[in-house]
């Protein structure tokens, strides 16, 4: 029987499984491409043989297609050799002869080796390296394994003749996962895919494992609750395990337990020399370990199914995480060392470890939420062991916004007086007031707030410069509060001016976050943007590390560009920044939310917009946050929303519950992070009074509000109360002064690039605008587009100083023609024809 028919009646080919879901995403990318090679390389049950399958059944009319199913087992290059010449039905078995064949053949041919050798094999790998070299053009091989074959694949692909495709890009997506749903004879729920997707990481025999056992993967709906999957460990068991010897078994079940190891670390584990070499053996055989792509040279067993195994033995892992804990304080990775040692068990260990945890660590990975842990996990007297430990806490518990339990441990701090020398005891007194003045800040206590902060600034010794940044962030805020910028802005520059002096690019970002919120208030917008993209871009080298900065940095930058009508971009930054505060414990998450319940709104999606502030309040509710701390806000945002539909008693009603706690005897300060919630209240208040026909008291609140705006050089919230007094007179039947207001609004408005509240102004009166003679495509109406980048800016910097193009190519090491384009796009983005008038806009948008 020749090859051929042995294929066409599929005697060698695998069955496709009983719920089969084709995937022309991958299929089509692998008929398409024209490489000598196509490589599968990835684990057991990544589906390869399958796509295999496909394939070959989707072959060229003209094309004959070979299949070895190889099974993964050792072979001998003679063994080898003569499996592939008996299937091409060639006479000569041998290398030599397959080389002279596969050189002349002309016929068109796949040749698919299913389950390439599974173990290194350098003879083998030697041999496949020769034979596709010789092979002719008519020849196309397909290769399936769990390891990518020691052959000169770097110069096939710089040829262009390899594809490969590896684990990553063998995983189902969302859409093939609901085909493979819709086969199943369960009734699954609506978010069963998202599940599954995050239990089993779109790993083909894991989905087919949870179709299958569905309690078992985290769907309790139909069971008894998520338990150990039977099935799983008998597939590891045959699949992985019975081709590791038993120290391989060993080193790979003690791994599961550790989310990043690298060879150094392998080494301290398993022995010196042995541990780098078990891990590269362990790499070699596919066994599910996968490099991080932000941290070269670490790897991790595969996410969903290391979770899987740690489940199994949670006890077993102690002695590992206790070892790494020791290893990872060796390195000086402090806060590593502290998640090992409270999964080992040993909290005692933990918490001394937390003497060498300074105030940058607060802003760095997921220390703040470990933190808490310890706080929750740890016994409270275990923590009692010295000021630094509380300082350390308390500091977690002001970021994550827990303010009743951070009062308490900063009260516990007394316990600690008197300390044994004068300066000891200024230090301990000087810490204590700046972690006390930061939370009266953030309770709303003003004069509180501002005695203890300057207070601590004066006395804090040089070595505490790290806190002294947090007190100026605190008075920076302060002044910002009372609408004086020109002291904030002091206040940042010294700050700042301090960071650097230290070199401490995570203090300079959190500071950054002041400086651009300086900007915007006095409404420059674009110059706010650039300011936090130039320090997203110094952390992003330090991306795992920063991102609780790197969160906050995007919420805010979320906000800058919806203000300025982007709303693609805004949603983009909001729903990474939600991720990384929700992941790193910051209590700001609530903006991720209330900015995307804005964006819903936009589009007049507000029963999305609602869910979204209920979905923030659960959150605030469920991690212990003061009402005062976020209440406010949300109620502020939900009128927002209802003046939009037209509900103004229920917005009048929100908003003068918020109101009463900013004015009278007892009054507080407005949350940090919200400098403008007040003024945005009262005009808010003045909507909802000139819908209930209050005109005269609406019309006097927002001449009051706009007074106070103009007074504090603060040009957006001028536009916001500009529109609000055009949508007063509007609906008094006063169209001429409602044109003239609205006018006025815009005119500002397109000078700083705000667009925002036209569009909210459309959604609460969308006929307003046609029946004051302003269409949309009204030079008024039409707002400046996207804000310069960083490169743009420095361009035009340069062309400030009169430099020629020549000149600015020089100075940034750029070509000719690219400053030109920047040229270009600067002149279009600031709707301006030349360079004179390029800068003149510019300083008046306050970029230079």
């Amino acid at each position: 029987m020749s090859a051929m028919s042995r294929f066409e009646t599929f005697a060698h080919l695998p069955r496709l499984p009983a719920l089969h879901a084709p995937r022309p995403r991958l299929c089509e990318r692998l008929l398409a491409s024209t490489s000598r090679l196509r490589l599968l390389c990835a684990p057991a049950g990544s589906g390869k043989s399958v796509l295999l399958m496909e394939c070959a059944a989707r072959r060229p009319s003209d094309c004959t297609v070979h299949w070895l199913p190889l099974g993964g087992r050792e072979r001998t290059v003679a063994e080898f050799c003569a499996m592939l010449a008996d299937a091409l039905g060639i006479a000569v078995a041998d290398e030599e002869g397959l080389v002279r064949a596969l050189a002349a053949w002309n016929t068109p041919t796949w040749l698919m080796l299913d389950d390439y050798c599974r173990r290194p094999n350098a003879e083998l790998d030697a041999c496949l390296d020769r034979l596709l070299n010789a092979s002719s053009s008519s020849v196309s091989w397909w290769l399936s394994g769990r390891r990518r074959p020691s052959c000169n694949l770097p110069r096939l692909l710089i040829d262009g003749e390899l594809l490969e495709l590896d684990a990553n890009a063998l995983a189902f997506e969302r859409g093939e996962l609901l085909k493979l749903l819709a086969q199943s004879p369960l009734d699954w729920p609506g978010d069963a895919a998202s599940r599954l997707l995050e239990s089993t990481g779109g790993w083909c025999a894991g989905l087919r494992m949870a179709l299958l056992e569905p309690p078992e993967w985290g769907f309790a709906e139909y069971g008894s609750g998520i338990g150990h999957s039977a099935t799983l460990a008998a597939y590891l068991d045959h699949e992985l395990f019975s081709s590791l010897d038993a120290e391989q078994i060993e080193a790979w079940h003690a791994l599961v337990h550790l989310p990043r190891f690298n060879a150094a670390l392998c080494d301290h584990l398993f022995g010196n020399r042995a541990g780098a070499v078990l891990l590269r053996d362990l790499q070699a055989l596919g066994s599910f370990i996968e490099p991080l792509a932000e941290q070269p040279g670490w790897f991790r067993v595969f996410a969903p199914l290391a979770s899987k195994m740690r489940a199994r033995d949670a006890q077993a892992g102690r002695g590992w995480h206790l070892r790494a804990c020791q290893w990872f304080a060796a390195q000086g990775e402090w806060q590593t060392a502290v998640e090992h040692a409270l999964e080992a068990g040993q909290p005692e260990a933990a918490v001394s470890l937390l003497q060498h945890l300074g105030v940058e660590h607060l802003f760095q990975g997921r220390n703040v939420a470990l933190l808490l842990r310890l706080n929750r996990e740890v016994d409270e007297n275990l923590l009692l062991v010295s000021p630094h430990c509380m300082r350390m806490l308390a500091g977690a518990l002001l970021f994550s916004g827990q303010l009743d339990e951070a009062a308490a441990c900063i009260a516990e701090q007394a316990r600690f007086l008197p300390q044994p020398d004068a300066a000891s005891q200024q230090a301990l007194v000087a810490y204590w007031q700046a972690q006390y003045g930061l939370l009266a800040h953030l309770q709303g206590d003003s004069p509180g707030a501002r005695l203890h902060l300057r207070e601590a600034l004066d006395v804090l010794p040089e070595s505490a410069w790290e806190q002294s940044l947090i007190c100026y962030s605190g008075l920076t805020q302060q002044a910002l509060l009372d609408g004086k910028l020109d002291d904030a802005q002091g206040l940042n520059r010294e700050a700042l001016l301090l960071a650097r002096s230290h070199g401490n690019l995570l203090m300079e970002a959190f500071l950054e976050l002041d400086h651009a919120q300086i900007l915007e208030h006095r409404g420059a917008l674009l110059r706010a943007d650039a300011v936090l993209e130039r320090a997203q871009d110094f952390l992003a080298p330090q991306a795992r590390l920063a991102s609780p900065l790197l969160g906050r940095l995007a919420l805010r930058r979320g906000r800058l560009a919806l203000r300025q009508g982007n709303d693609e971009r805004a949603r983009e930054h909001y729903q990474y920044g939600l991720q990384e505060a929700r992941s790193c414990g910051d209590y700001r998450a609530l903006f991720g939310f209330l900015g995307l319940a804005t964006l819903d709104a936009n589009r007049r999606a507000f029963d999305s917009a609602f869910d979204r502030l209920r979905e923030a309040e659960r959150l605030m509710q469920m991690r212990h946050i003061p009402e005062r701390v976020y209440r406010a806000v949300l109620l502020q945002v939900s009128s927002s929303l209802l003046l939009m539909q037209g509900r103004s008693g229920q917005a009048r009603h929100a908003l003068l519950r918020v109101l009463k706690h900013f004015r009278g005897e007892h009054a507080v300060q407005a949350p940090p992070a919200t400098l403008d919630l007040i003024p945005r209240i009262e005009w808010h208040l003045a909507l909802a009074e000139l819908y209930e026909g209050e005109v005269f008291n609406a019309r006097q609140r927002l001449l009051g509000q706009l007074h106070k705006a103009r007074e504090a050089g603060m040009p957006a919230l001028e536009v916001e109360i500009h529109v609000a007094l055009a949508e007063c007179e509007y609906l008094a039947g006063d169209l001429d002064t409602a044109a003239t207001q609205l006018r006025d609004g815009l005119t500002l408005a397109n000078q700083i690039n705000l667009q925002q509240p036209l569009r909210e102004l459309q959604l609460r009166q969308p006929d307003m605008l046609r029946a004051l003679g302003m269409e949309d495509g009204d030079d008024a109406v039409e707002g400046a587009v996207g804000p310069l980048s960083q490169r743009e800016l420095e361009v035009l910097g340069l062309i400030a100083q009169g430099s020629s193009n020549q000149e600015i190519a020089e100075r940034l090491f750029i070509s000719l023609h690219t400053v030109k384009t920047h040229a270009r796009r600067i002149n279009g983005k600031l709707g301006v024809k030349r360079r004179t008038q390029a800068v003149a806009h510019a300083k008046s948008l306050g970029l230079m």
